[in-house]
């Protein structure tokens, strides 16, 4: 009988059955648990992803639409940047595009990326130089600094497979 997470030896539980778990499991096999989360983790990444690109432009031709999720897939990062756990990283150039949409008094039309390949590529090229040549220089820290790497990586991603379509 074990008593707040202690089993009856005085060992906690979770040591226990993780030592027993890596007795029992030959070397170079992944377990089961450690699949099922990574299908999970893939699963909440793809949907976060989703949700980014419904934010940008739900109205984008699918095959826009395919190339954000393609270019999502390969960087592990969206241009939203929105992480697989739905919180975001920091505020990203296409979020700067909708919010000044916003301010501009359009609140129903977000379609940042417009409805053709070519305009798709002029909003992604914005961003990217919006990115890459900012108006004021804000001090930021390593996280937002490696988010927005990441960003940039995305955009050039999306661009090279825009330009492909």
């Amino acid at each position: 009988m074990g008593i707040s997470g202690i089993g009856t030896a005085g060992y906690p539980l979770t040591g226990y059955t993780a030592r027993k778990m890596e007795r029992s499991v030959e070397p170079g096999t992944v377990g089961f648990m450690e699949t099922v989360e990574e299908k999970a983790a893939q699963g909440r990444a793809a949907d976060m992803d989703e949700k980014a690109f419904e934010m940008v432009d739900p109205n984008a031709p699918q095959e826009v639409k395919d190339a954000w999720m393609d270019a999502a897939k390969e960087v592990n990062a969206n241009g939203m940047g929105i992480r697989s756990n739905g919180m975001m990283s920091h505020i990203s150039q296409m979020m700067v595009q909708r919010l000044n949409k916003q301010l501009k008094g359009e609140t129903e039309n977000f379609d940042i990326l417009g409805n053709t390949v070519e305009s798709a590529i002029r909003a992604t090229k914005k961003a990217l130089y919006d990115l890459e040549h900012p108006k004021v220089y804000t001090p930021r820290s390593i996280e937002v600094q490696q988010a927005r790497i990441k960003e940039g990586e995305f955009y050039r991603a999306f661009l090279e497979r825009l330009e492909q379509l």
